[in-house]
């Protein structure tokens, strides 16, 4: 390729970045150059070494990986992780999203205001910025401090006060792992009916051997001894649905992966959780990560994949660094790789990569570009990504969540496992449950608990206070009301009340709750997170956010600013190409028609 690259060069530092993760360049000066799939690790690599990442990174990236500049440009400046700018090495990200609002987000960003200056300046070697959700929703409020180097570090403070996150941008160490223990996100941890929590706060999360001497790779051994279609259809047997929010049936998806012919095929493991109020799937990879690394090992043997990918989000480096461990240890010990369990053709290994803060890249087909080297926006379907997915080939994707339901089911069998739940949703589902309860965290329950028995294994609403709503599923879900609370937790029950239970996020606020203000919250996050190539998503999330704008201050027409809400938003849910578009009125229906917010049409302030 006859590249036009830019006149910049890289400094000593970006150039030993990139040539340390593509290795040494040839005799001219870049040799053969790796895959651009590799674009999104250079990217990486250089910010973490400095922080930013420079026209002349940029450049140097481009010939190692012979990608034009416009290309890479657009890649990076996709990312809200990664700066083309000039930034200090150290960055302190300060969660403002739905959980940590409620927390007292406010008081800290005041406290950094004060004491450094604004947002997004540099100010001596330090920034601050605010921050969409970090996924610590359970410890609200939250901070997250990256500082580049070599080597880069980071360091998630939660709950944050004041004075701990000052402490964060100033002089305080960023130097990992100082979070409290998995446990203490588990507030059932060492009840025995736990299923898919039971290892956390029991195994070391950093120990293969104590995750075998509590039934690891069990299921592994089973898998080999029945084969890859007796694999599948346990699953089908089990009734196992995704548990992204789709809930798609996983048999059906991993047999449709595995007849056809195109090869090879690949597998994805779609850890990018970034929907706001949700983190079950980091408490998992923080305490049970060799579980995750089975499953998919599983689900690459039943499905014909040689190849998986881990996408995880970039604010999680205690789950990313345990599961590199994780990863390290089982290839060590024959459990990737090549002929695993000594089993001839059997080859499969797992590729962690960290996406660099967007939110679309959650969708399954957006994660495909990323990883190929292109901007995360969705792709339109048909073809799907069993037929056609990561780099054209039959893919299989899945959550974290739906995966380490495969052991258990091995395990146990398929009928076993569909005893419990109802007769649609079998098994048990992780929830999320954060704001203003009394102890908040990841719960195990089987389908069908309603959400009163939900709130009250929860401790109910904290502070003697009322429960004003509950948003179910996330930004994309719905708000219900106390009115709803012996809502059957199933994936018919609540199709059925017009919502749904999305990533499990259950969301509690009580009677001090701003309601407009936290849609107006949410209209902001899906207006900042639209990747914006479609238009009614482009276009319909700034319409909406303008629309409650006026109705939370009391300008303009009520009525009229309402209706436009309705037409907006049927639109975008008719016509955008993905889910966000697609769900971005979800919550914000819910609330102005189940809950009377704007139903005056005057000021809410």
């Amino acid at each position: 390729m006859d590249l036009k690259l830019l006149n910049a060069a890289p400094t000593d530092a970006e150039r030993a970045a990139v040539d340390a993760l593509l290795g040494p360049p040839g005799g001219n000066g870049h040799g053969p150059p790796a895959g651009r799939d590799q674009l999104l690790p250079a990217l990486h690599a250089v910010n973490d070494r400095v922080g930013w990442i420079s026209t002349g990174a940029l450049n140097h990236i481009c010939e190692r990986l012979a990608i034009p500049p416009a290309d890479a440009y657009g890649v990076a400046s996709f990312y809200a992780l990664f700066a083309l700018g000039p930034r200090p090495p150290r960055v302190v990200h300060v969660c403002d999203d739905l959980a940590c609002k409620a927390g007292g987000s406010a008081q800290v960003c005041a406290a950094l205001e004060a004491s450094l200056g604004a947002a997004g300046k540099d100010h001596d070697g330090v920034m601050w910025l605010r921050s969409p959700c970090l996924g610590v929703c359970e410890r609200a409020p939250a901070a997250l401090a990256f500082q580049a180097g070599d080597p880069a570090r980071a360091q998630l403070v939660a709950p944050a006060t004041s004075e701990s996150t000052v402490d964060l941008a100033g002089t305080g160490p960023v130097d990992g792992d100082r979070e409290p223990p998995v446990r203490d996100s588990v507030p059932q941890a060492g009840d025995p009916q736990l299923r898919l929590l039971r290892r956390i706060g029991v195994v070391d999360p950093e120990s293969l051997d104590d995750y075998r001497a509590h039934g690891g790779y069990e299921a592994l051994r089973r898998a080999l001894d029945i084969g890859a279609a007796e694999v599948i259809r346990q699953l089908t047997e089990a009734r196992l649905t995704g548990r992204g929010g789709a809930a798609f049936p996983t048999g059906r998806k991993w047999e449709a992966t595995a007849g056809q012919p195109s090869r090879p095929h690949y597998l994805v493991c779609n850890a990018d959780e970034s929907e706001p109020g949700t983190f079950k799937d980091r408490v998992v990879m923080e305490g049970d990560p060799f579980a995750v690394i089975e499953a998919m090992t599983i689900a690459g043997f039943a499905t014909g994949c040689a190849r998986g990918y881990l996408y995880i989000r970039g604010e999680y480096p205690r789950a990313t660094r345990r599961l590199r461990n994780a990863i390290a240890q089982a290839r060590e010990r024959g459990l990737l790789g090549r002929g695993i369990l000594g089993r001839d053709g059997f080859d499969f290994d797992i590729e962690l990569r960290r996406g660099a803060g967007a939110y679309i890249c959650g969708e399954e087909t957006a994660i495909f570009n990323s990883i190929e080297g292109y901007r995360g926006e969705p792709r339109s379907k048909p073809p799907f990504p069993v037929e056609r997915g990561l780099f054209g080939k039959p893919t299989v994707v899945n959550n974290v969540e739906t995966l380490i339901n495969v052991p258990l089911i091995l395990t146990g069998g398929g009928a076993e496992y569909a005893r419990t739940g109802t007769e649609q949703s079998t098994g048990t589902r992780l929830f999320c449950l954060s704001g203003s309860v009394r102890r908040p965290g990841v719960y195990e329950v089987a389908f069908g608990t309603t959400l009163r028995e939900l709130l009250e294994l929860a401790g109910g609403v904290r502070d003697g206070r009322r429960l004003r709503a509950v948003l179910l599923g996330g930004a994309a879900g719905g708000f219900v009301g106390p009115d709803r609370l012996d809502l059957p937790l199933s994936l018919e029950a609540v199709r059925e009340a017009g919502t749904t239970l999305g990533s499990g996020v259950v969301l509690v606020f009580d009677d001090t709750a701003d309601l407009p203000a936290l849609l107006l919250r949410i209209a902001a996050f899906f207006r900042d997170e639209s990747c914006g190539q479609c238009v009614p998503c482009r276009v319909g999330t700034v319409r909406q956010e303008e629309a409650l704008q006026r109705l939370a201050r009391g300008r303009g027409d009520g009525a009229d600013d309402l209706a436009l809400l309705r037409e907006v938003g049927q639109v975008m849910r008719d016509s955008s190409i993905c889910g966000l578009g697609q769900t971005a009125w979800n919550a914000v229906e819910s609330a102005v028609e189940q809950l009377g917010a704007f139903a005056a049409g005057g000021s809410h302030e």
